[in-house]
């Protein structure tokens, strides 16, 4: 306010002079006086302050609209960023969410009729996990502890189902059959028929190159609701986390983004929306069940070891010999 009131008065001053000195331009052109030259050095010289007070007081009342167009871009530019940045996510999770599947553990009535047609229709759904679409062969890899109980199972009553959506979008619901098991990586591996069906399966990254503090998502099924995603980043490289039998899963990825009771299973993406974990575990708040943001995924290079062997031979390469 100082500054502007200064410059008001500055420019009424000049103003108020100056008006003279046009009145004595217009005498001088008329009477050709001998004091011309002296009257027109006053006339220019004062045209200069006038032109120059002008100029700096023009530039001091632009400033604050100048100022409020620079902010308006800036946050112009943060809108764009994040709108870009949302766009992201969202064409990740729509490229990516096709590969992950929902599992059912199911376990059928006991009948004494012997009649099955009904039977599940009254399954007790007793566990839903997730997990994601290997190959086109209709091989879905998750958690040994999603399926445990149908690897474990000695009634016979055990069944697990299987729900994704084809490459086309459409969604189908299938029995899974156990293919392959490391209880001591927490990987096991399932069939499905196809049935002639395209299967879209995820993208391999590695988890050898991960850097703390770069962005990860997670997807899943937690508490049943299907297809949710979560934004974090790695929180931690190299963890040490108990497997389902009592071992160590070495090497596996801490992060952030929420994984709770039915991600275990899905897919830990990094930016570009490669697989690099399969989360697993979570530390949950005493008494609460809920995530505590200490989450964990077994790395995919530990995946892409074992998979292929659980899939030819039923078990990892180590128990082989």
């Amino acid at each position: 306010m100082d500054v502007a009131l200064s410059s008001s008065k500055a420019c009424s001053s000049i103003l108020y002079t100056f008006t003279p000195f046009i009145r004595s331009n217009s005498v001088l052109a008329c009477s050709g006086s001998n004091n011309d030259l002296k009257r027109r050095t006053v006339i220019f010289g004062s045209s200069l302050v006038l032109a120059s007070t002008t100029l700096l007081g023009s530039n001091q009342q632009n400033f604050p609209v100048e100022s409020a167009v620079a902010l308006e871009q800036i946050k112009e530019k943060e809108e764009e960023e994040l709108e870009e940045e949302e766009e992201r996510n969202v064409n990740l999770f729509q490229k990516t969410s096709v590969s992950v599947v929902y599992i059912e553990d199911i376990e059928l009535p006991k009948t004494s009729s012997g009649d099955e047609s009904n039977v599940e229709d009254n399954a007790k759904i007793e566990g839903t996990g997730s997990g994601f679409v290997w190959d086109n062969l209709g091989h879905i890899v998750t958690n040994y502890h999603v399926i445990s109980k149908l690897a474990t199972d000695q009634s016979g009553l055990q069944r697990c189902k299987v729900s994704l959506v084809d490459a086309t979008g459409t969604k189908f619901t299938k029995e899974g059959k156990i293919v392959g098991l490391d209880p001591d990586n927490d990987l096991a591996v399932l069939k499905i028929e196809t049935e002639g069906r395209e299967l879209k399966p995820v993208a391999l990254g590695t988890s050898s190159d991960l850097r703390v503090g770069q962005s990860c998502f997670a997807i899943g099924n937690p508490y049943g609701y299907e297809n949710t995603l979560t934004i974090g980043v790695v929180s931690g490289l190299g963890r040490e986390i108990p497997s389902p039998n009592g071992k160590s899963i070495r090497e596996a990825i801490q992060t952030n983004a929420d994984i709770n009771s039915g991600n275990s299973g899905g897919p830990l993406l990094d930016s570009y929306g490669h697989t690099i974990g399969v989360n697993t575990a979570t530390f949950t708040r005493k008494g609460t069940g809920m995530s505590s943001g200490v989450n964990f995924a077994i790395p995919i290079d530990t995946v892409v070891r074992t998979v292929p062997y659980l899939i030819v031979y039923g078990t990892a390469y180590r128990d082989r010999f």
